[in-house]
């Protein structure tokens, strides 16, 4: 998994920087088939390095014979060298990682921290640190987790309802996405104990995303019912049908007015 989130992430390097579109898919299966291979002589498992990626590019080899090269190079060196390179001084190689690095840091990502969002900016340091301190597998697992709380975060937000009436019936109209992080903002902006006896939930401009809105939806309708009132849903796309039905849900769907839109379950057109 380390080596395959380093390769895919060495490809976008590369991709940017010599201004080319790589493969992914099929430089994880090459990459995949490999190590699969070494592990059968007893070999360690492999995958693209940024760091030599970089210093192959800056020193112009962008073909594919630049990796070819160095892998003989590795091996030669391994096979008929090892006493030369035993003899390196350890101090050489640390000035030789301090050159990597230094190529390998996206120097101008700096002066981008201050015009980018500060929840962006915050994940970039935080990877880089989680990076140093422990490993890229990690850093990026927990810069992905910290992405989609700070998607969920900003997108719970978008949500509105508009209300208009049309003689005993009120409609609701909903934009937005339902989903676990916006069900606080969604039930908030209706009132059963004030609402006619019928009331219309209009889905046309939103999406119901998961169980949580379901469980949501579910709950809005029985405060109605347990004040007498009818309600029903209105425009729901096929994967909100969909979750629905997995749900097993109760609440009718209203097929008036949207031939193309149909109950989300069979028992449900029964009772309609």
């Amino acid at each position: 998994a380390v080596g395959l989130i380093e390769t895919l992430l060495t490809l976008n390097l590369i991709d940017e920087v010599t201004d080319t579109v790589g493969k992914p898919n099929k430089e994880s299966l090459a990459q995949g088939g490999a190590n699969i291979v070494t592990g059968l002589f007893g070999g360690m498992g492999g995958c693209a390095m940024i760091g030599q990626s970089m210093i192959n590019v800056g020193s112009g080899g962008t073909k594919r014979l630049s990796g070819v090269v160095a892998a003989i190079g590795l091996l030669a060196g391994i096979l008929f060298f090892i006493g030369l390179i035993g003899a390196i001084p350890l101090a050489a190689l640390v000035g030789l990682m301090v050159v990597v690095s230094y190529k390998t840091f996206a120097w101008a990502s700096l002066s981008r921290l201050r015009r980018v969002p500060k929840e962006d900016a915050f994940i970039i340091i935080a990877v880089t640190v989680v990076t140093v301190f422990t490993d890229l597998a990690t850093a990026v697992v927990l810069g992905v987790a910290i992405a989609g709380l700070v998607f969920s975060w900003k997108h719970a937000k978008e949500i509105h309802v508009q209300q208009r009436d049309e003689g005993d019936v009120r409609t609701y109209e909903v934009h937005g996405t339902v989903f676990f992080a916006s069900i606080k903002h969604f039930t908030e902006a209706f009132t059963p104990a004030d609402d006619p006896d019928q009331v219309i939930i209009e889905l046309r401009h939103a999406r119901v995303m998961d169980h949580s809105a379901i469980e949501a939806i579910e709950s809005l309708v029985g405060r109605y019912e347990a004040r007498g009132k009818n309600v029903m849903l209105r425009h729901l796309s096929a994967d909100c049908r969909a979750l629905l039905d997995k749900a097993r849900s109760k609440v009718e769907i209203d097929p008036e007015g949207d031939p193309t839109y149909h109950p989300a379950v069979d028992h449900l057109a029964d009772r309609l």
